[in-house]
Formats: C-alpha cells, structure tokens, sequence
C-alpha cells in the first residue's frame, strides 16, 4: 500500500537479544525503558515496540507485573503507538509471551510466524565479559535452541487477541513466513491491512544482502497486493544500510537498541532517540517525510490509544 510518502518509524528499545554487559545504554528498568520510548517517539518514532526485562538483572521478563509501570507512564507522556511482544524470549512458552498483549490489548502486537533458530552466540565472539551470571548461558544457549513459532502457536496468538481489536506487526524472518502469513490470511484469521516487518540479518533467519531485501519485498507484493504495508528491520551493522535501500523502495523502517547496539563502525549509539533521529535524516534526505503517530493510526487501521487496557 501506499503511505502517500510517510514513512513509519517503529523503535524497539530494549528488545531480549542483547544482554545488560553490552551496553550501558541499554535500557532495562521500568523508568529507563518509558525514557528511551517517549525519548524515540520525541525524535520521531510513530511506534514503539515494547518488550520488559527485570530491573535487577537486566533478565527478559515478560510478566505483566513488569509491563505495567512503563506502559501507564508512556501513554501519560506521549500519544505514540505503543506495540507489546508476543515475542518475548525464545526461552519462554506461548503462554507466558502472549499474557501482556492479551492482558492490556494494545493498539499494536508483534507476531511472530515461524519456528526457526535463532542464533545468538556469535556475539560471544566480540563480548566476553559480563556483569550477570545469566547472561553467557543465555548467548550460548542459543546453539541448541529453538524460537518455537508453531502454526498451533500462531493461532493461538490470533484468536487470543482477537477480541480486544489489537492488530499485528507481524515478524517474518523468511520467505517461508511470508507463506505462512499467507496461510492464516486465506483461513480469515488475519484481516488486512497486513503490517509486515521483514526482518534481515538473525541468523537462522534471511540474511542482509540488498538482493535478500529486494527478494523479501517482491514475494511479499505478489502475495498481498496493495492489502499490506511493508517495513524492515536490519539486525547489527545491517540496521542503517537496510532502512535506506527499504526507504528508496517505498517502505517502513524499525530502528532501536532492541536490533543494533550501534550507531556507526565501532560507535555505541548512546540511546534509541539518537537511531530515530538517524534514520529521520535519511528520511528526509530522499525526500520523504515521517509519519506521526495518528497518521501511522489512519494508515494501518487502528482503534485508537483510547481503546487500551492500560
């Protein structure tokens, strides 16, 4: 579909891939993760995808004990999008990683739609030291681990939600998920507009050359048409290179510490508001313009912040 030129900027700010010893701009109390949200929805994010983690390790944690406190605050200071992760861990069960969206219906919810590894242990390679005694198991783990995405799962997902109004950024991590989409879309389980985030560079997933980008967006236009919206997110060093060739293409982008570390070769970005700003400029230099949060409401269809749980 077209966005009639705006582009949607989601920022992800804490995500569960990369661990507290990696960056001390990485947030993980409830307080630093509604900062770095209201901070990337003042730079210029529409979206904020939202995952939680505990305040004294830095662990994934996706009760709703920890969701609560940062939600109420965002919605108090900024009229962003708030997206909540059916994601959550790839240590965690349907069940507990479906429990926040369904407990506080947000306007927004990832959805994942597929099984596949999920490959975080190469960072083991760059850091080696680490403040918490979870951490290097969780990287290292992650050689034998399955991110279980089932079709049972799946539709879990969508039939719990499927009261509250709440629509789906919805991951796919390869080609096969488009199809998977597809699947659920002939069932009448997902109804369009369909909000696509193409995801580049996990490994065990697609990777990050500009011909997997392009591949990734032709697939997807042959199967939906013009009854979806398509957006990107490039993991590591791919985040930037893959936001500007997506840009050109006509579509979304995810930034924030959730998917890179980083600002630059070898440059922790400070924050997530300093990768929303980045990729605003890049916007911008190609002569488009972002979307603020009520015209990314219009343009995926949503029901509105007034009609959340929180």
């Amino acid at each position: 579909m077209a966005n009639q030129n705006k582009i949607i900027i989601t920022c992800a700010v804490t995500g569960s891939i990369h661990t507290p010893s990696m960056s001390p701009h990485l947030p993980v109390s409830a307080q630093e993760i509604a900062d770095a949200a209201i901070g990337a929805a003042e730079a210029g994010a529409a979206i904020v995808h939202l995952h939680a983690r505990n305040p004294a390790d830095g662990r994934p944690d996706q009760s709703t004990e920890a969701f609560a406190p940062f939600l109420k605050v965002i919605k108090q200071r900024s009229n962003c999008v708030i997206n909540i992760t059916t994601g959550g861990a790839a240590t965690m069960s349907v069940e507990e990683r479906v429990k926040p969206a369904a407990t506080f219906a947000p306007e927004v919810a990832s959805l994942n739609m597929g099984s596949m590894n999920f490959g975080l242990y190469p960072m083991l390679e760059r850091f080696q030291t680490f403040e918490h005694d979870w951490e290097r198991p969780y990287l290292e783990g992650s050689r034998d681990r399955i991110f279980r995405n089932t079709f049972g799962d799946i539709e879990h997902i969508l039939r719990t939600c499927a009261e509250s109004g709440t629509r789906f950024e919805i991951e796919c991590y390869d080609i096969g998920h488009l199809y998977t989409l597809a699947h659920f879309v002939e069932r009448g389980l997902v109804k369009a507009p369909f909000f696509v985030q193409s995801v580049f560079g996990i490994l065990g997933g697609i990777a990050s050359h500009p011909e997997d980008v392009a591949h990734m967006k032709r697939t997807a236009d042959r199967l939906f048409g013009n009854d979806y919206h398509w957006s990107v997110l490039g993991a590591g060093r791919s985040q930037l290179p893959i936001a500007t060739q997506a840009i050109a293409l006509g579509g979304n982008v995810r930034v924030g510490l959730e998917d890179s570390l980083w600002i630059g070769k070898g440059q922790l970005a400070r924050s997530n508001a300093e990768q929303v700003n980045k990729v605003r400029q890049i916007i911008e230099g190609l002569g488009a313009s972002i979307a603020t949060p009520d015209e990314a409401r219009r343009i995926l269809q949503l029901k509105g912040g007034d009609k959340v749980s929180f």
